[in-house]
């Protein structure tokens, strides 16, 4: 052993020092979890909806989050239910769940974890389960799917793709698995031991899909942000080099757009507006972009008429912008209501930017996303001012889909629409076209799309 080798562990022995003790450090960009010394940076949680947390008064939010963080440090035969054993994270299989204090948006976590015999653990993803982790040879007397393997989206709906994992990865138990997570609006890729065992897919909202209180349109997607969240589950569990990076808009965005993109076509050049027609003097191009003039209106339709189709696209509002996707749109009049029907595209905080209060505020049913005057979309996923969004829009018979970030905020068919019911109670008489061109519906406001594709199905 060479000399400097020699004096560092003789160093490591004096002080009574296990090389274990030290903690692996990060990848560039990433972010320890945990520090090798103590549950600085955690608190204690649960199964509980992070969004009904936050909504609790603050002093009852306060004593909840204090018994479940007082919880991991409960002793069972001498010692603490969650400790730090240098640069291991260990759990007995009780007490609270370890939870981040931060809560997180778009990220990518980095983690290895070592199961006991019969454990049966998981990773909650901002707030939500969650990534499964378990004994593979736990006996199946229910057919739950301990067989199949770790890192599957258990608690999405059975038999949908991403429930259970695409290949079965898992080390023998008293191994250490690597475990690596992305997360991008509601959309999670995981991978086991260097194998893809989940592939981009949504990760259901475990509390409003299981809510029957709830109305199948009031069922939210999984939160914009929530914590990371270490289960407990009865069986021992060890945790170490828990990693995390937070992704920015345009990572986030070229990830999206990079996936699902055969069959897709160009219909905007990012210079010309050949092939567009309609209000096409109210557009201009801009660095690569269809930019509107402000104090100009109209609908600029892409010149081909469509039946069933996607469509993909980035846009970015200023405050207060107001635009619209043209569904169906027959030519002449107003999309919204001549055409199939017009997708909101707003500033999201539209009603405080515009200072509107009281009966000025607009309906749910003129907010981003939604199908105008008709469906609400749900709020809370539209990026900063400023920023692109991308936003997928899949039009199959009567049924509208809008994803927006990766985050699903409107699905319906609006042939089962209570038209008694709708905002003013105006007719739409274009609802039920089966076909029509797609383009934008400009109100006055310098709305820009980029990287414009159709897809026809």
């Amino acid at each position: 052993m060479p000399r400097s080798l020699l004096r560092f562990s003789s160093l490591i022995a004096a002080l009574g020092l296990a090389a274990g003790a030290f903690a692996a450090l990060p990848p560039a960009g990433f972010t320890p979890l945990y520090n090798g010394k103590n549950l600085a940076g955690w608190r204690g949680g649960d199964t509980f909806d992070h969004r009904a947390l936050l909504e609790m008064a603050a002093d009852e939010r306060a004593a909840k989050i204090a018994k479940w963080t007082a919880s991991l440090t409960e002793l069972k035969d001498g010692k603490p239910h969650w400790r730090a054993e240098g640069e291991v994270l260990f759990n007995d299989g009780f007490g609270g769940y370890a939870t981040t204090e931060r809560d997180y948006g778009d990220f990518e976590l980095r983690l290895d974890f070592k199961l006991a015999k019969g454990a049966d653990s998981g990773v909650y993803l901002r707030g939500a389960p969650q990534v499964q982790i378990w004994d593979t040879a736990i006996p199946d007397t229910k057919d739950i799917g301990y067989a199949k393997g770790s890192g599957g989206l258990w608690n999405n709906t059975a038999g949908t793709p991403g429930r259970d994992p695409l290949v079965k990865a898992d080390k023998p138990i008293g191994e250490w698995n690597a475990l690596r997570v992305v997360m991008v609006g509601s959309r999670v890729s995981v991978w086991l031991n260097q194998k893809l065992v989940v592939d981009h897919i949504v990760l259901e909202n475990f509390y409003d899909k299981n809510n029957k209180a709830l109305k199948p349109d009031q069922r939210r997607p999984i939160p914009v942000k929530g914590p990371i969240q270490l289960q407990t589950h009865g069986g021992a569990t060890h945790w170490r080099n828990i990693f995390l990076r937070e992704i920015g808009t345009d990572e986030a965005n070229k990830l999206l757009a990079s996936r699902g993109g055969d069959g897709f076509k160009k219909i905007f050049d990012g210079q010309t507006l050949d092939g567009w027609a309609g209000a096409t003097d109210a557009v201009e191009v801009k660095d690569g972009a269809m930019v509107w003039r402000e104090k100009k209106g109209g609908v600029a339709y892409w010149n081909q008429d469509l039946t069933n189709f996607q469509a993909r696209l980035f846009f970015k509002v200023p405050p207060g912008g107001n635009n619209g996707l043209a569904i169906r749109y027959p030519g002449t009049g107003d999309t919204a209501y001549n055409g199939m029907c017009e997708i909101q595209v707003l500033d999201e905080n539209y009603n405080e930017t515009k200072k509107l209060i009281g009966d000025k505020r607009i309906d749910p049913r003129q907010a981003h996303g939604s199908i105008y005057g008709m469906v609400a979309a749900t709020q809370g996923y539209q990026r900063p001012i400023g920023e692109w969004n991308f936003e997928e829009v899949t039009i199959n018979g009567s049924t509208i889909k809008v994803e927006l970030n990766g985050t699903i905020i409107v699905e319906a068919d609006v042939s089962k629409i209570d038209m008694a019911g709708v905002l003013a109670k105006k007719a739409h008489p274009g609802k039920d076209r089966p076909n029509g061109f797609f383009g934008f519906a400009g109100h006055n406001d310098p709305v820009a799309f980029k990287e414009i594709e159709i897809k026809k199905l």
